[in-house]
């Protein structure tokens, strides 16, 4: 490596230059590859097509290949910007990326001017930090896993160095080999240029401030929508799937596809959710059951995307000065269920859709907002008197230690 490419390798990591926004992620649900990568001139990477025809064989969700497309767009470009051919690729290439991604900032991140939260500082109302201006370690992580596998497959493939570039710890394949469930899980190191990540207690969202919130909301739709989160604990994907045809109204649930199985199942909803629902639904334009049950406002209607439903929260954060996250709304639920007591944990398991019931006992852990009322209990409590044990004389004990 000459002294030049050094100093662009440095030069990158430290954040001192910007990666240049070339090339994009596309998509084709007419074909095979439902997803892609294309370069500058828009020619489509054929490396990362044999790949993610590969993930499709190996029957990876769509979501799953779009994410990883996202993190090898990142990978690549961080080799054209370099000069570095993909097979011809080393450590030091992958050390760039993960220095550039910790360092640069992220375009969703940005604020509006009439933001007035800090970035990475706490929200007095929930608790909650702010989002930092950068990757998180999360995404840092899912960048290395996806360039991984994209090697690991051309490297068995026969196409691929024989080195994968991306660094891995055997502490870990061994951890995470086939073991017996009773077996406690064993800690392992991480890798190299693997970042660390905070295991951090879901968050809900407490009665008072739910109140708060419900009322801030505009019109029967959002406030249906949250209502139907809240009280069934799907997740923001599969609800938002869901068409008029999935709202079962004589057994109070909604059908949906399921995030892990990809298989229909119902979740229950509450009478107050099925309430504000039915005056949405009679809203609607397009009453056909095969239509989105969700839908935009504006007109022509639309499904209601996740980042339309998200910039719903967005809104009503920005009047409450919270930070609240459309999956916190699964958390708020499933403690809800948890903590209630007329669920066990099995059956707040199989309503949440967990695939191990460990996931589920997180929601037990007593909230921050409770402990708080009860250490303040705990310090009024009034000092107990002391007393002398009846085997002590109460003159002697006088004169040997004073009144």
């Amino acid at each position: 490596m000459d002294a030049e490419a050094s100093n662009e390798r440095y030069a990158l990591m430290d954040g001192v230059v910007e990666l240049p926004r070339i090339g994009s992620v596309i998509s084709d649900s007419s074909t095979v590859v439902p997803y892609g990568v294309a370069d500058a001139d828009g020619a489509r990477v054929d490396a990362i097509d044999v790949w993610v025809r590969d993930l499709v064989m190996c029957d990876r969700s769509t979501r799953t290949v779009r994410a990883y497309c996202y993190s090898l767009l990142t990978w690549f470009r961080v080799l054209w910007f370099l000069g570095v051919s993909w097979n011809h690729a080393t450590e030091s290439d992958v050390a760039a990326m993960v220095g550039w991604l910790r360092s640069a900032s992220n375009p969703q991140r940005r604020r509006s001017p009439a933001s007035t939260n800090v970035a990475g500082a706490v929200n007095l109302k929930t608790g909650k930090p702010e989002l930092a201006l950068g990757y998180s370690p999360s995404t840092i992580n899912v960048a290395l896993a996806a360039t991984y596998q994209f090697y690991a497959f051309h490297g068995h493939s026969g196409q691929g160095p024989v080195l994968n570039p991306v660094p891995q710890s055997p502490q870990r394949r061994r951890a995470l080999a086939h073991r017996s469930p009773i077996e406690s899980r064993q800690r392992h190191r991480r890798a190299r240029l693997r970042q660390k990540t905070a295991d951090t207690l879901p968050r809900s969202i407490p009665d008072s401030l739910w109140s708060e919130l419900f009322e801030v909301l505009r019109g029967p739709r959002d406030r249906a929508l949250l209502l139907c989160f809240v009280s069934s604990g799907a997740r923001a994907s599969e609800l938002l799937g869901a068409t008029n045809g999935d709202v079962d109204w004589d057994h109070q649930r909604i059908w949906v596809i399921s995030k892990g199985t990809r298989m229909r199942r119902p979740v229950p909803v509450s009478p107050e959710a099925l309430l504000w629902l039915a005056g949405y639904v009679h809203t609607a334009t397009n009453p056909d059951v095969a239509a989105p049950l969700w839908r935009t406002l504006r007109k022509p209607e639309r499904a209601l995307s996740y980042s339309a439903a998200r910039r719903v929260f967005q809104r009503v954060n920005v009047v409450l000065g919270t930070n609240w996250t459309l999956h916190d709304l699964r958390h708020t639920a499933a403690v809800r269920m948890a903590t209630d007591g007329t669920l066990t944990l099995p059956e707040v398991q199989t309503v949440l859709g967990h695939a191990d019931l460990r996931t589920t006992s997180r929601y037990t852990v007593p909230r921050m907002e409770e402990m708080v009322e009860t250490m303040a209990a705990f310090y009024a409590r009034p000092t107990p008197a002391l007393h002398l044990h009846a085997d002590y004389d109460a003159a002697d004990f006088s004169v040997v230690f004073g009144d």
